[in-house]
């Protein structure tokens, strides 16, 4: 019966009672539709009966079962649970009852914003479980996944170390926990990569790589196990911005999901009751899989390829939402969105890209949570969002709130503070009067000293940072040294953004300098690359230059052609930037405080200029 059953061990079933009023809860439970109200009856009837203390403890349990997951009467479902914990403790024996009251309980105090009230019970549950393996590490799971939601990730760490030590111990006699084992330090890894303490990170994941070979299990939990692991590989690497080391890590990942998906759970049935514990459904993980193949693709500059994965994973989401209404889809869901959002603009869809943005903020209007953990990224998308449409006021608006929003998780969010402080500096390096902000920003995130994070990727942005200062300052030569070393860092990961935008400011400042020739050797690579990704602006720039240096060279067919692709690059951009502007999402970009406006008042027109682009 949901989590707890309906049919009865043996030693209670002697009333015959008892028997037939669970087969008529059972039944009505499992109707089509599903007839909970009588189930519900059955149940209590059983009290009528006054039972044995183990049939009532039982029949608390059940019914506060029902409530929970049927029912939206959780005061009820909570006293009926209460009364099963209270019971069950004092009966010998009978840990399944016990334990299992305790679990729901605590999720149901969690439900009701009642932490602690469910920290204690959990701690308690902890304490006496020791000698039932499977329950003490499924709680101790329960209580660490709690402290992660309240982003104390340092207690969390700590149980799960304990999990981990526990397992280990108990391993030997009971051979099915090893695989807990697995979980419990992978699930610490997960949490170092969330605290970036890379240091620790390294040896534990070498260590789980290890203990996930020599597990001896059945095919799916295995593969499910070496996914989880190679998640966190590939998860590690795509942080330190490592987009060409990690390549051989996501095909392994690639060809483990392919594998897990030809296997059939109903074909092994685990024989103990360890072996049910799984991170994520085998539906999840393809899911999880097809995200992190979306996080490298951006960060490559494949934008196609992100595009094609991201259709793949929204349209299998659609699906499992249908049926699931587990949190963590809608958590997949905002973060692949989050990332097609930045292809969009990239790629010269902003009123796409802006309804996009207003989908995120239906989503977080949904959940409080989602919200909290997004918040930042919002703000950073409407400013990247602001930029591309020259609204740069607003550009800085969103940025220094996002800045705010994510100044007090500074510790899991080093890499978006960095990344929106970049994005803020290229607002001020644009408006041209804002000296004495710039400089500071670009002290904060100065490539040649004290870098905030260990991403290759976030500190080749930022050396590209100051070559675009530089550049606008008419300090020509140190923009070189910077651009240079953007390329050099660029080109070691493949990441082909950064080159494409490097190698045109490179052309443009030797354009600049009279070095034609050596500006034509930047450039057409340029457009060449930017063309692949397909990168817009970058086209925009490009195809200017193009046309400039031809006529500077006497090429006048080149010249006119580069003039008309400049043309149709222009008038491509103009038409998305109008179609934009005049959405009713575009007044998203004036908010900055509290959760995203419900609704949308339309405009009548476009407020702002392509200047910047053209």
């Amino acid at each position: 019966m949901a989590a707890a059953a309906v049919v009865a061990p043996q030693a209670e079933a002697s009333e015959s009672w008892y028997l037939a009023l669970l087969g008529f809860a059972e039944h009505f439970r499992t109707s089509s539709p599903p007839k909970i109200r009588l189930c519900v009856h059955c149940l209590q009837a059983v009290f009528q009966f006054k039972p044995p203390q183990r049939i009532e403890a039982r029949t608390h349990l059940q019914l506060g079962s029902v409530l929970y997951h049927h029912t939206k009467n959780s005061e009820l479902a909570r006293q009926h649970l209460e009364k099963a914990w209270l019971i069950s403790q004092q009966i010998p024996q009978f840990e399944d009852v016990k334990f299992e009251a305790a679990s729901l309980l605590s999720e149901l105090y969690c439900q009701e914003n009642s932490v602690d009230a469910a920290k204690p019970l959990l701690r308690k549950a902890i304490q006496i479980s020791q000698q039932t393996p499977y329950w003490h590490c499924r709680l101790l799971f329960q209580l660490a996944q709690l402290h992660t939601l309240e982003k104390d990730l340092v207690s969390a760490c700590d149980l799960l170390g304990v999990g981990a030590e526990y397992a280990r111990v108990v391993g030997s006699e009971y051979t099915s926990v090893l695989k807990c084992r697995a979980l419990f330090l992978l699930s610490k890894g997960m949490l170092l990569l969330m605290e970036r303490k890379l240091q620790e990170v390294h040896p534990l994941l070498t260590l789980c790589g290890q203990i996930v070979e020599n597990w001896q299990g059945n095919p799916i939990q295995k593969e499910s196990l070496r996914v989880f692991f190679l998640v966190l590989q590939v998860t590690h690497y795509l942080d330190a911005g490592q987009v060409k080391s990690v390549k051989p890590c996501l095909k392994q990942l690639q060809q483990c999901i392919q594998t897990i998906s030809t296997l059939h759970d109903d074909e092994i049935l685990p024989s103990n009751p360890a072996d049910l514990f799984h991170w994520l459904p085998k539906e999840h993980m393809c899911v999880l899989v097809y995200l992190v193949t979306v996080m490298h693709s951006m960060q490559a500059g494949y934008l196609e390829k992100a595009q094609k994965y991201t259709d793949k994973a929204l349209m299998q989401l659609e699906k499992l939402k249908m049926l699931d209404s587990s949190p963590i889809l809608s958590s997949f869901q905002v973060i692949l969105l989050e990332h097609i959002i930045m292809c969009r603009l990239v790629t010269g869809h902003k009123a796409t890209a802006l309804q996009e943005i207003s989908q995120v903020c239906q989503l977080c209007q949904q959940s409080p949570r989602l919200f909290s953990n997004h918040a930042a990224q919002l703000h950073t998308l409407l400013g990247l969002y602001c930029i591309s449409v020259n609204c740069m006021d607003n550009a800085e608006a969103q940025f220094t709130t996002a800045l705010r929003t994510v100044s007090s998780q500074l510790t899991t969010h080093q890499e978006l503070w960095t990344f929106i402080v970049t994005n803020l500096a290229s607002v001020y390096i644009r408006e041209g009067n804002r000296h004495q902000e710039l400089y500071s920003l670009l002290e904060r995130i100065n490539p040649d000293h004290n870098f905030p994070v260990s991403s290759h990727c976030l500190r080749a942005a930022a050396f590209y940072i100051r070559g675009l200062f530089s550049f606008f300052q008419g300090r020509y030569n140190e923009a070189k040294r910077f651009l240079r070393e953007t390329l050099k860092m660029s080109n070691a990961e493949d990441l082909n953004r950064l080159t494409a935008c490097s190698l045109v400011l490179l052309g443009h400042i030797f354009y600049v300098l009279g070095n034609h020739r050596e500006s034509n050797n930047m450039v057409v690579p340029a457009m060449q690359l930017a063309s692949k990704i397909p990168d817009m602006s970058v086209q925009l720039w490009s195809s200017a230059l193009l046309r400039d240096l031809n006529k500077a060279c006497g090429n006048t067919i080149d010249a006119h052609e580069a003039a008309q692709m400049h043309q149709n690059f222009s008038q491509q951009l103009l038409q998305d930037h109008i179609e934009a502007c005049s959405l009713p999402e575009h007044n998203l970009t004036t908010w900055t405080d509290g959760s995203p406006p419900v609704q949308f008042q339309a405009q009548n027109g476009p407020t702002t200029s392509l200047a910047s682009l053209l």
